[in-house]
């Protein structure tokens, strides 16, 4: 039998990549992820390779959540990876320009998502024990402030901390967990953020070399797939072309 790895977020970017590099090496897929059609078409392109269980799925949703790994079939049910890798940043300006909805969305999906579906899995990986892997995709925005990161930051900062305290409380069930921190990745992610602004997000990556969402996906499957008795808590990737910047100084006009 396989091992399985579930996958939130699963219909773009670092979630769909982290799809096709399990695949590869074998694993059985449970796919979630709000877009059914996409979901339905990760399906059909991986299913020939290996077994591929998808659901439709809002992880903000603690109920759905729930049903949704309550009825995974046999076969799917022994999970040995968790993937929380859905997602999003909104609103990249001034916190003071920002509408509270966009808050409460990034809080709703980057901490509320995470944690519902992590408790509703902490059985079946606890259950599954050596060698099983819990890993969060956070961001370099989690512990490096910037300008316009506010709520996302923050959000990320939580995946960080959380993933740490659970690592805390897991001791002794063999599970392990990382924080996987991404810099620069030229994904749809810029494109959620300013709400379909292309131009937005190819002046972002524009006369540079970011990540991609490939890159991301291999560390995934790396931490996964370790010896056992190996934990990699945090995981923080940059491209070589993104580094930090100086202290930004408000000074009074000459």
């Amino acid at each position: 039998m396989s091992d399985i790895v579930f996958i939130t977020g699963a219909t773009s970017g670092f979630g769909r990549a982290a799809a096709r590099r399990f695949a590869q090496a074998g694993w059985s897929l449970v796919l979630a992820g709000r877009r059914l059609e996409r979901l339905q078409a990760l399906q059909e392109e991986l299913k020939e390779q290996v077994p591929v269980h998808i659901a439709a799925l809002d992880v903000r949703d603690a109920e759905a959540v729930r049903q949704v790994v309550a009825a995974l079939p046999e076969g799917f049910r022994q999970v040995k990876a968790l993937l929380n890798n859905a997602g999003l940043a909104l609103a990249p300006e001034a916190a003071q320009k920002v509408a509270l909805e966009d808050w409460h969305t990034m809080i709703d999906t980057n901490i509320t998502g995470l944690v519902n579906v992590t408790h509703a899995l902490l059985p079946t990986l606890i259950a599954t024990g050596q060698g099983a892997s819990i890993i969060n995709i956070g961001s370099v925005a989690g512990h490096w402030p910037y300008p316009g990161g506010h709520v996302y930051g923050a959000t990320k900062a939580f995946v960080q901390q959380f993933s740490y305290n659970l690592r805390c409380d897991l001791l002794g069930t063999g599970v392990r967990v990382t924080d996987i921190a991404p810099g620069l990745a030229e994904t749809e992610f810029t494109l959620v953020r300013t709400k379909g602004d292309q131009a937005a997000s190819d002046r972002l990556y524009r006369g540079t070399t970011p990540l991609v969402a490939e890159d991301i996906a291999e560390q995934i499957f790396h931490v996964a797939s370790l010896p056992a008795h190996i934990n990699i808590n945090r995981l923080e990737i940059m491209p070589v072309r993104q580094a930090w910047s100086a202290f930004a100084v408000d000074r009074d006009p000459q």
